[in-house]
């Protein structure tokens, strides 16, 4: 945004801009601040723009009509300081009216929504508006994804009539269903659909979505609903995705083929693939692979098993070639089998509750595998900016979490096992770390505890402050101010207040009205000692234990993270002094 031009104007040629946040808004209650403007007079400037034969108020509402009620009382003509924009920078305009009336992010879903829609229709990139803000693309994404909802939904939500389970299913439906839901809403006799019901709704019952497809989606010709409250597409039409991903299952069960499986099973639509009531035999010993397809489009191949009765009856041949070669009855029923199982599992249940050095070794082997109740996914750096991945994977914590992960595999070979967390939810290789585990050291293995909790936690969340605080961290010791970090901060609120913590007040005073580009520089020289003392360990706010935020009241990732568990914390904190 240009610099403003300062002028003092008539009272009389002003009025409240419609890019002001609340324009056509009733008369706020100004009796707060009249009483401060009587005696001394504004102490900020209304924010202005030229609009037809006067000026529009962009930021400074409540000031104009606390100036219009002093005014009534004088019967002066008063002149008003004001800082005039250029009239052709109409998103600047609404940035600037944003800071004012709401600081940054807006409160509710709504707010946000009409502050995102007015700055995207000045022509503000996704990119643009959720750098303004400091959120992700995906919180713009989500919010702008309200205006594909109709104006009765959106009125309903504005008033709190539907919660955010329904309005976010509601994202996914057409004009059409939106139209529907709504008469459903307002009938009498009906009721319309909330909720995970709502979602089921739109989908026709089944919600299949795209991470369960074999195939690839660039080649699939149906139509892909863009859920940006999930991590995955929705397909819109179930029978075209069945269509492809049989077809997928079908070149799957051909490849299997080829490598050496005698028969490759596939079940029926919807049955599971018992466990009990198989056993495992590999390629070699004649095993088989049966394709389990779950409603929802989820398809697992189980490599290397045969049925009881078949295995019995193979054993049977192999040691009694002249014997029968009928098939032999299973000792249990199915639902015998199920009894006894189910019941020795609440045997080992118990049992592990007296074991907890055992129970330990196999929770490490199942977050390191996965099974069907576990679902751990090592964390992935990614990041809009290659430069911001680069920093961080070139940083020396990444580097510790490297050789700890070479650590961890040396002693996983030591024991003739593969260490390398492969999620593939197969019990065979559970077992084969879980029987690794047990040869360790009780060192070994809180080592391998510290390993997986690292590779498995999540960033962005308060999880991270936490560890943080209670492991005493030092951020100075894994990161310093980079080139990548320099060119990503650019609110001058933050930087003049960075000026200020690594140098003074009276500093940060002085180059209050410089660029940001000559304030970054200051600051990279205080650290350096160009001209001055060097001072090697400052270190932002941001990157302090726990992190400190330089705007007051402006959403701050870290700090809103930490400051939402550090009363957890308090009667820890108070033990320790």
């Amino acid at each position: 945004m240009a610099e403003p031009d300062l002028k003092h104007i008539p009272l009389e040629q002003l009025k409240v801009s419609k890019l002001n946040m609340r324009h056509g808004r009733k008369k706020p209650d100004v009796s707060d601040i009249l009483p401060s403007i009587r005696q001394r007079g504004i102490r900020q400037t209304l924010l202005v723009r030229k609009e037809g034969n006067g000026y529009g108020i962009v930021a400074g509402r409540r000031r104009f009509f606390a100036l219009k009620e002093i005014a009534k009382e004088t019967g002066q003509v008063l002149l008003i300081p004001c800082a005039v924009m250029p009239e052709n920078d109409a998103a600047a305009a609404i940035e600037a009216s944003v800071i004012e009336n709401v600081g940054r992010l807006p409160a509710s879903e709504m707010e946000q929504y009409t502050a995102f829609k007015r700055l995207s229709d000045e022509g503000r990139s996704i990119d643009e508006i959720a750098s303004f803000f400091g959120v992700r693309e995906l919180l713009v994404r989500r919010v702008m994804a309200l205006a594909s909802l109709i104006a009765p939904i959106r009125k309903l939500y504005a008033d709190d009539e539907i919660d955010r389970a329904t309005i976010r299913a509601l994202t996914l439906a057409t004009e059409a269903q939106q139209a529907e839901w709504v008469r459903l809403h307002s009938s009498e006799d009906e009721r319309a659909p909330i909720g995970r019901n709502c979602r089921a709704w739109v989908t026709g019952g089944v919600s299949i979505t795209t991470d369960k497809a074999l195939f690839e989606l660039e080649h699939f010709e149906g139509e892909i609903i863009g859920d940006l409250f999930g991590d995955h597409g929705v397909f819109a039409d179930p029978e075209a995705f069945w269509r492809a991903q049989s077809t997928a299952v079908s070149e799957k069960v051909d490849a299997l083929k080829n490598a050496g499986w005698c028969d490759v099973i596939c079940l029926e639509r919807g049955q599971y693939f018992q466990r009990w009531e198989h056993v495992e035999r590999s390629l070699t010993e004649g095993g088989k692979v049966f394709v389990e397809i779950r409603h929802d489009g989820t398809v697992t191949f189980h490599e290397g098993y045969l049925t009881q009765a078949e295995a019995r009856r193979r054993q049977k041949n192999s040691s009694d070639e002249s014997g029968p070669t009928g098939p032999i009855k299973p000792e249990m029923s199915g639902p015998l089998a199920e009894y006894v199982l189910l019941h020795r599992h609440g045997a080992a249940q118990a049992s592990l509750l007296k074991h907890p050095a055992i129970a330990l070794r196999l929770m490490i082997a199942h977050a390191m595998t996965g099974s069907a109740l576990w679902d751990v996914r090592a964390h992935e750096c990614r990041s809009r900016k290659p430069e911001t991945r680069a920093s961080v994977e070139a940083s020396s914590a990444a580097n510790e979490v490297i050789t700890a992960g070479e650590k961890v595999d040396n002693l996983f070979q030591d024991k003739g096992a593969y260490g390398k967390a492969r999620r593939n939810s197969d019990s065979y290789r559970i077992v084969e770390i879980f029987a690794a585990l047990l040869q360790m050291s009780d060192e070994d293995v809180l080592d391998i505890v510290a390993y997986i909790m690292s590779e498995t936690l999540e960033a962005g969340g308060s999880a991270v402050e936490a560890v943080l605080h209670v492991c005493e961290a030092d951020p100075s010791k894994y990161w310093q101010p980079d080139e990548a970090f320099w060119s990503l901060v650019r609110d001058k609120r933050a930087i003049n207040a960075m000026v200020e913590d690594i140098g003074s007040k009276t500093l940060a005073d002085e180059c209050r009205t410089d660029t940001a580009k000559v304030q970054k520089q200051l600051i990279t020289n205080r650290i350096d000692g160009i001209g001055c003392e060097p001072n090697v360990d400052w270190r932002p706010g941001w990157m302090s234990v726990p992190p400190r935020r330089y705007v007051s009241d402006a959403p701050s990732p870290p700090v809103d993270a930490w400051e939402r568990v550090s009363r957890l914390f308090d009667a820890i904190n108070a033990g320790a002094s």
